[in-house]
């Protein structure tokens, strides 16, 4: 298929909904309960939800919602040391949009930019850079969040500062890593999984071989996948398929973008720059071993951990709030006790409420509308 409204056509959709419906009644002669696949990326979850494919499965299956968004994951106490960061004398922190407006224990990014301190939006690290080569009497900090998906472009923004020779550009890594989360999920026994609709994003840097460890050792098949509906769908067969059929692996639907080892390019520049941190805590997962990067030594110039003194607290959510949960698919959205009341897009409590990707973002967002049928949900988008 070559134009993106072949991958939204409601009579292919109708064909793999039909197959999906076929093999959910024969997983659950023998199994008790629905049948549960994660989706971890939450820009699948929007997918899902904008397209209006979750009430178009049968009951047989459910889909879970996965860890999957960067801005969501990232606990209070690093949120704290941000702020902390910015609130220093003849500082300029810089992050994405989405990082503003996340809660720490006291207030947000948004928040201590309006009582002074220098904090800006940017699209880029490279635009960080360029403040830093514009202020070189300025210490500029990016605050660098993501999995393996936006960790290449900020690996790549530092080899770029060591060739110009800038010293007052660093770096506050929170980059994490995907493959380890899913085994801190499947560790969970509240939480029982039968596979998982593998990121699309990540997977273009990754590849498909880090997924193996899911199939071979914790026997949960996996098929990535690319974000229309379609690729969505078709995805979720080949789960279901390989369950039906007792096979486990790594399956790859999204072709068109993802090979089996990675990009190279990217892959060397994040060996060079980074290295993996021992833990990192991930807000709902607690601290999971090898999950998160942190500058290799060769780069300690650029690390704002080391130039800054940090706080280094531990910040529990806020007690209404069912964002970890949420996080770990074992609850949904509409389980939390503010979601739709006290925590909304405008006035959020929890980080899954913030970003485009959070779970709560999408129910808020998609989930009060009337279900529409199948032919409409997609007719809509073409």
């Amino acid at each position: 298929m070559k134009y993106v409204q072949e991958f939204r056509d409601p009579q292919k959709a109708q064909g793999l909904l039909h197959e999906i419906k076929g093999l959910g009644e024969q997983l659950t002669q023998d199994h008790p309960g629905p049948i549960k696949i994660m989706e971890v990326c939450g820009g699948h979850t929007h997918s899902i939800f904008k397209y209006g494919l979750e009430s178009l499965l049968p009951s047989s299956i459910e889909l879970v919602h996965g860890p999957g968004c960067p801005v969501c994951i990232m606990p209070k106490g690093r949120l704290d040391d941000a702020i902390a960061i910015a609130q220093q004398p003849h500082v300029i922190l810089t992050t994405f949009g989405d990082v503003m407006r996340v809660p720490g224990s006291q207030q947000s990014l948004l928040q201590a930019k309006a009582e002074g301190a220098d904090i800006r939006m940017v699209y880029s690290p490279l635009d960080a850079l360029k403040l830093a080569r514009e202020n070189p009497d300025r210490e500029v900090a990016f605050f660098a969040i993501g999995f393996e998906t936006t960790a290449p472009s900020t690996a790549l923004t530092v080899l770029q500062a060591q060739r110009e020779g800038i010293t007052n550009f660093s770096l506050f890594c929170n980059h994490v890593l995907v493959v380890p989360a899913l085994e801190a999920l499947l560790s969970n026994p509240d939480l029982q999984l039968d596979g998982f609709i593998g990121p699309g994003h990540v997977s273009m840097v990754i590849g498909a071989r880090p997924y193996q460890v899911i199939a071979e050792r914790y026997g949960k098949p996996v098929a990535i996948a690319g974000f229309e509906p379609l690729d969505i769908l078709q995805s979720l067969w080949m789960v279901l398929r390989q369950l039906a059929e007792g096979r486990c692996e790594v399956e790859n639907q999204y072709t068109r973008l993802v090979n089996h080892d990675g990009n190279a390019v990217a892959l060397d520049a994040l060996a060079k720059v980074f290295t993996v941190r021992e833990q990192f805590e991930w807000r709902g997962l607690g601290d999971i071993p090898a999950s998160g990067f942190k500058m290799h030594p060769n780069y300690s110039q650029f690390d704002a951990e080391a130039k800054f003194t940090l706080p280094h607290q531990r910040v529990a959510d806020h007690k209404a709030c069912a964002c970890g949960e949420i996080l770990q698919g074992v609850k949904k959205p509409w389980e939390c006790k503010v979601f739709g009341t006290a925590c909304t897009p405008e006035h959020p409590i929890g980080a899954c409420m913030v970003s485009s990707e959070g779970a709560c973002a999408a129910y808020y967002k998609y989930g009060a509308a009337q279900a529409p049928q199948p032919s409409e949900a997609l007719a809509k988008s073409r």
